[in-house]
């Protein structure tokens, strides 16, 4: 298939586009209803103008309530001076703008060669995409995290990384999972980055406790080891590898934990020659999707962390093999084992996206940046190498063609890659959690599970 090569036929793709996408969104997905949000904007609501506690607060009429640490629902604070519909507004306006940033450090300098045709097309694909549906229909947070980690993946990757792991700190506050990246830190060696990551993470748990001393009590000895205030481990869109293992009802702890340390293996020495090879956009693909895996509970909206493995395929001209995958991923193919996932294709159609996850953990390109990047320069401590005053005099001598346009560069911090979603008809069991409301939950003394 050709694609138009004039300005009124690329119009009149995007608006055919645009439609089908409005369609499609609009017939085969489940809109959320901002429920996410209304968790949120509830709790902080109940807590600021009517003296309720974080932990009790649960939608009326579900047993759903507030998950996250206690440092969330501080940061979420400014929702209580506003009304539900403008905090929507916000949060829809904040979603986008971190999305675009997003966006913008995965693909560098390449967008700037296909104008505002490019961009329109990859909004289109990014509108189908189902964990970007389901975060701007929840009214998620999802989206702001992965800006946050991907800023200093920026900042390690353009060598100024003084303030590295400040937004991977934030994000590890607000969210536990986004705490893999301080792992990735370790690895790299990238000792005050680390250091820093993890003193902005306790600095701003400090504050919550100070704010919230009982909240933060009760979250960090009994919230947070109690998967089932998340939900029920086998919901089919639970994509970890727990989900998994719940589905093919498999409840042995040990089993799981074996399941997990083999995947950090994988991810620790692919990692690792991520960074030796300076690929920063690939190690922390390539961590995202570990967190995906590992953490017990992965809704399908989690999945946002596979944006930058998409990047890295694109970049690596890999194009059949991304756009196969990212179908897959806008299909919600999932949800029809969302009765019965027994069998074998239960086991392989309801897992869908947690096989992909692991695929490309396993497989994703390292090092090889491909036509629309560049490998970064190869650093393994916080020290950066000295420059080479003649350098640019060789490479002139020498013949070499210049880097493309999309090439990444230490002084540029520039990547390559794809990242919008939209809505999606509330669904009648929004996160599958069938745990009975606890008459005072913030108090219970009830023992925990992980």
């Amino acid at each position: 298939m050709r694609l138009p090569r004039t300005d009124r036929g690329r119009l009149a793709l995007v608006l055919a586009l645009a439609a089908a996408v409005t369609v499609f969104t609009a017939t085969v997905p489940l809109l959320r209803d901002w429920f996410d949000l209304r968790v949120y904007y509830g709790t902080v609501d109940s807590w600021t103008h009517h003296g309720g506690r974080i932990y009790d607060y649960r939608v009326p009429g579900t047993t759903y309530g507030f998950t996250y640490p206690p440092f969330a629902a501080v940061v979420m604070l400014p929702m209580a001076l506003v009304d539900l519909p403008v905090a929507i507004a916000v949060t829809l306006l904040l979603n986008l703008a971190a999305l675009a940033f997003a966006l913008r450090v995965l693909a560098g300098r390449a967008w700037h060669r296909h104008g505002w045709y490019g961009c329109a097309l990859v909004a289109c694909g990014l509108a189908l995409f189902e964990p970007l549906r389901d975060t701007f229909s929840f009214g998620q947070v999802n989206i702001l995290l992965l800006a946050l980690v991907l800023l200093d993946c920026r900042l390690l990757a353009s060598g100024r990384s003084r303030w590295a792991g400040v937004g991977i700190g934030l994000a590890a506050a607000i969210k536990l999972t986004p705490a893999a990246f301080i792992g990735l830190l370790l690895v790299a060696r990238r000792w005050r980055a680390a250091a820093v990551a993890t003193a902005v993470a306790a600095g701003a748990t400090a504050l919550a406790a100070w704010a919230a001393p009982d909240a933060s009590r009760f979250y960090w000895t009994h919230a947070m080891w109690d998967t089932t205030r998340v939900g029920r481990l086998d919901y089919v869109s639970n994509q970890s590898l727990q989900g998994i293992l719940a589905r093919l009802d498999v409840s042995s702890r040990a089993v799981w934990a074996v399941v997990v340390l083999l995947v950090l293996g994988v991810w620790a020495a692919r990692t690792r020659r991520a960074v030796v090879a300076g690929d920063w956009t690939a190690a922390f693909a390539l961590t995202g999707l570990t967190a995906c895996l590992v953490s017990p509970i992965t809704w399908v909206h989690h999945l946002v962390w596979l944006l930058p493995s998409f990047a890295v395929l694109v970049r690596a001209g890999r194009l059949r093999i991304a756009g196969a995958l990212y179908a897959v991923l806008c299909t919600s193919v999932v949800w029809l084992w969302f009765d019965d996932a027994s069998g074998v294709d239960g086991f392989l159609g309801s897992n869908a996206y947690a096989w992909i996850t692991l695929g490309l953990l396993l497989w994703l390109p390292v090092g090889h940046p491909g036509v629309y990047g560049s490998t970064l320069p190869r650093v393994t401590s916080d020290t950066a190498p000295a420059p080479i005053p003649a350098a640019p005099a060789i490479a002139k001598a020498s013949g070499q063609p210049a880097a493309p346009s999309g090439s990444t560069a230490a002084t540029t911090g520039t990547f390559t890659g794809p990242g919008l979603g939209l809505a999606r008809k509330a669904s009648r069991d929004p996160t599958g959690s069938t745990r009975p409301a606890a008459p005072n939950p913030q108090s219970s003394s009830s023992p925990a599970s992980s």
